[in-house]
């Protein structure tokens, strides 16, 4: 597996500090997220997953706890528009040149508009995909706000 992936080289190029973390990844897993988590022997709060959506037609990435779902009113509300809706995984897969179970929202082909859930902020560190199936970014949370430019707000259930 290469450690080396677009998500890397942004966090490099930017100077943030980050560690990686390997793991199994299993394909045949129902929520990719909690995999990653139990496969690391971490808490799947900690484990943050990648998702893809529209807002008013425009694409949009949220980054929330893996045992958590977004709501799509509150994410709509968090980067004031209407109505949001999930991505098609081809068309995320497309957007950001990523597969999906492999998504990070670093490094992706087109920047997009882009919230952290603020459950981050509870923790000195939080995982996220680095651009590849198995590989976790292990960054603090005001690092991934600084390298993203994005916005920090409730957007779970």
């Amino acid at each position: 597996m290469s450690k080396t992936t677009p998500a890397t080289l942004a966090l490099t190029k930017a100077g943030i500090a980050f560690s990686l973390a390997t793991y199994a990844y299993d394909p045949n897993a129902e929520r990719v997220g909690l995999q990653a988590a139990e496969a690391m022997g971490v808490s799947a709060s900690e484990v943050f997953k990648t998702l893809m959506a529209e807002l008013d037609g425009k694409p949009i990435c949220a980054i929330v706890p893996s045992d958590e779902e977004v709501n799509m009113k509150k994410l709509a509300a968090a980067l004031g528009g209407k109505s949001a809706q999930m991505m098609k995984p081809a068309d995320a897969e497309r957007l950001t040149g990523f597969k999906v179970g492999g998504i990070s929202p670093l490094g992706q082909r087109k920047l997009v508009p882009t919230v952290l859930d603020e459950l981050a902020t509870l923790y000195d560190e939080v995982y996220l995909n680095g651009g590849q199936r198995g590989l976790q970014i292990r960054i603090k949370p005001d690092d991934l706000v600084s390298a993203l430019n994005c916005v920090t707000a409730d957007v779970v259930r």
